[in-house]
């Protein structure tokens, strides 16, 4: 029997080049909107050089430069009165303290761990894995939240300079954020090439107003502006200065100031949880790159606090104008190219505010990678994506974010009370690991990055028992109430993998060694007769297996009849054909059974070979349902059984070679015959015919090659 009149006859080889097959949509719309892919050995190009990344690691830190001074202002002008900007200053020194000991202690971090991960590197490998998922809560939970109140800050500025899109608020928000999913699923490069431009030009802008304004305030020459009423202020009342070091302020409120302005140090850690994404060497730049950070941060924060000291810019009960703003006015002016100025510094603030999320987008997917290697988080969050991003990371990042946006209503208020709750957490951890770190190993300076560290996890410590107690009730209790059940997933999630490896790993060695079973039966499951239950038998029968079946289950009895004739007729007796009954109609469970009862023995390896039909038309894939997934499901639950798809692809499947009809002659039609004998006999059904050639060819010797 010739290839072309044999259905189950091998198809003839032919070398196709790969490129021939197209590529799918999905991934042409990926490289068109992503650019080409990046191979893994492009990974060390795609490292960030000092200057790209403070544009891509600092908006966050840097930004709340914008809006320090004013949480500080916000708690003691209406309790105090003007008394407030005379306590400003050393409020904001208190802070900076925090700073400058926690930027010490990140120093050795950085020298220390050279891999991503910081505070909960540290914590890992000095108070083991569970302690350190403290860590990765308190940080994970703080940079949704950081791209949440960024964006919403940044929306608020916008809306200060043009009223008119307040009603838009929420989806300029979620737009922006978009925005910053789509920048990073580029790359880190081209991430930076996005936020490097807001972060630089925002320092100059608000650098250059603070030192022209402590220059004019040195000469006398920056006034104090006059004090709005608290009506206009939207305060109702505001109180007066009252006598003692603090002025009748009370120490909760000037703790809780405090807390309020240590808003200012979230995204100092960034550095650390990012350290594999700097250029060689990786550990000065990373180092270069925080001090420059840190730096920058604490004279801007001071330089605003102290000109608010000096021209008295009041905190509005509704944000605008923002403190910042009026501290602009007061030392550019509002006319000509004072104006011009302020309006440049203006558009500046609301830029790194728009991109100040922009931080947790790079620290957010490197920290969650890291937890994942750890098996407490998802694995899928380690795969790094199209652009060598870790896609999976800042599309999780994203969506949170977006979540908290259209939840709070993109109110910066609301928001501000989840806020920072998380970071110094980490701070804590990160100080208190390199204090047991420097104990244990002992490095060089050991005695003086002891106590260093020691003060910072203090300090540390004390702000978030500040923050979880004078910002409870204004959004710190999600934080404690999400925070433990979050801990729990993460360690239960661990556990399901430790015990999936274990199961996994136990006796792995020895089965492979095992000797295999001594029979292996091959069962071909069809539905009907076409191509790709022939492609399935094809295979089945390169397998050399001890016996073949091709079993099909009967759930219609007059397809199961057709299929037999089909059988019959196209000459595939060879092949045995079993049609069992599915009483019940559930072609899985059938399945199940069928190939339970073949290993039973203890001997039987079994192969369960599924036609599948890959329909690349969206309008054909609706039309098929999955049976053959589920049978694969419900056998490969039998030990010693293996279900394999066989697939065949409808849409790509050459079609038949079209037969060439040679033009014959007519014939003369044939007299029609009278005599009864001459009679035509009516025409036999084929597989009638193909029985009775059966039965006569029954004792015969079957010719020899």
């Amino acid at each position: 029997m010739s290839a072309e009149s044999n259905p189950l006859a091998p198809e003839p080889v032919v070398t196709v080049d790969a490129s021939s097959y197209p590529e799918t949509w999905t991934y042409r719309l990926k490289n068109l909107l992503l650019g080409r892919p990046l191979v893994s050995e492009q990974l060390s190009s795609e490292r960030l050089h000092k200057r790209v990344a403070f544009g891509v690691l600092a908006p966050d830190m840097v930004s709340s430069s914008a809006y320090g001074t004013e949480e500080i202002l916000v708690i003691m002008y209406p309790i105090i009165g003007v008394a407030a900007f005379s306590l400003v200053v050393p409020v904001t020194l208190a802070i900076l303290a925090v700073l400058f000991f926690v930027t010490l202690s990140y120093l050795q971090v950085i020298g220390v761990y050279t891999h991503v991960g910081g505070s909960y590197l540290v914590a890992r490998d000095n108070f083991g894995p569970y302690i350190a998922q403290i860590a990765a809560v308190a940080l994970l939970i703080d940079y949704v939240v950081t791209v949440a109140v960024q964006t919403s800050a940044g929306t608020a500025a916008l809306t200060s300079i043009i009223p008119g899109l307040v009603p838009w608020t929420v989806w300029i928000t979620v737009g922006v954020t978009l925005l910053m999913f789509y920048g990073n699923l580029r790359g880190i490069r081209e991430a930076g090439k996005i936020f490097a431009l807001p972060t630089y030009f925002f320092v100059a802008s608000l650098g250059l107003v603070v030192i022209t304004g402590l220059v004019k305030a040195s000469l006398g020459m920056l006034p104090a502006q006059a004090l709005p009423s608290p009506q206009t202020l939207g305060w109702g009342t505001v109180g007066h200065p009252g006598t003692g070091p603090l002025m009748g302020l009370g120490v909760f409120f000037l703790l809780k100031s405090f807390a309020n302005g240590g808003v200012s140090l979230t995204g100092l850690e960034a550095i650390s949880n990012s350290i594999d994404s700097f250029k060689r060497p990786v550990v000065r730049n990373a180092r270069i790159t925080l001090l420059i950070m840190c730096f920058t941060l604490g004279f801007l924060v001071l330089g605003t606090s102290i000109l608010a000291h000096v021209t008295h810019p009041v905190p509005y009960e509704s944000g605008s104008p923002t403190v910042v703003s009026q501290e602009v006015r007061a030392v550019l002016g509002s006319t000509g190219v004072g104006g011009f100025l302020y309006v440049l510094v203006q558009l500046s603030t609301v830029l790194i505010l728009l991109t100040g999320g922009n931080t947790s987008f790079n620290g957010f997917p490197y920290l969650a990678s890291f937890v994942a290697e750890d098996s407490f988080l998802p694995r899928q969050l380690t795969r790094r994506g199209h652009r060598l991003a870790f896609s999976n990371g800042i599309f999780v990042l994203t969506l949170f974010a977006i979540i908290l946006i259209i939840a709070f209503q993109a109110r910066v208020d609301a928001l501000v009370g989840l806020y920072a709750i998380g970071v110094f957490t980490g701070f804590t951890l990160a100080g208190a690991g390199m204090v047991k770190y420097n104990w244990r190993k002992r490095p060089p300076h050991w005695r003086l990055w002891l106590p260093v560290n020691g003060f910072s996890a203090f300090l540390s410590a004390t702000v978030v028992g500040v923050l979880l107690v004078t910002k409870f009730t204004e959004g710190a209790w999600i934080v404690a109430l999400v925070g433990p059940p979050m801990y729990i997933g993460l360690l239960r999630l661990h556990h399901q993998y430790t015990r999936e490896e274990g199961e996994l790993e136990a006796g792995a060695v020895a089965a492979t060694e095992a000797p295999a079973m001594p029979r292996h039966v091959v069962v071909v499951l069809i539905d009907e007769l076409d191509n790709a239950s022939a492609r399935a038998v094809q295979y089945a029968r390169s397998l050399r297996a001890d016996e073949l079946r091709v079993v099909h289950f009967d759930i219609d009895s007059k397809k199961s009849e057709h299929l037999r004739n089909e059988w019959s007729r196209l000459g595939l007796a060879r092949l045995p054909l079993d049609i069992v009954e599915a009483r019940d109609r559930r072609v899985d469970r059938a399945a199940l059974e069928y190939t339970a009862a073949i290993v039973a023995d203890s001997q039987t390896e079994c192969t369960v070979l599924l036609p599948r039909r890959l329909f690349h038309s969206r309008w054909q894939w609706l039309l098929h349902d999955r049976t053959a997934d589920r049978i694969a499901r419900a056998v490969e639950t039998v030990p010693h059984v293996s279900a394999t798809i066989v697939p065949f692809s409808v849409s790509y499947a050459a079609p038949p070679p079209r037969v060439r009809r040679i033009p014959r002659p007519p014939m003369p039609f044939p007299a029609r015959p009278t005599h009864p004998s001459q009679q035509r006999r009516p025409l036999l059904d084929q597989a009638e015919v193909d029985r009775a050639l059966a039965k006569r060819a029954t004792g015969t010797v079957p010719i020899k090659d």
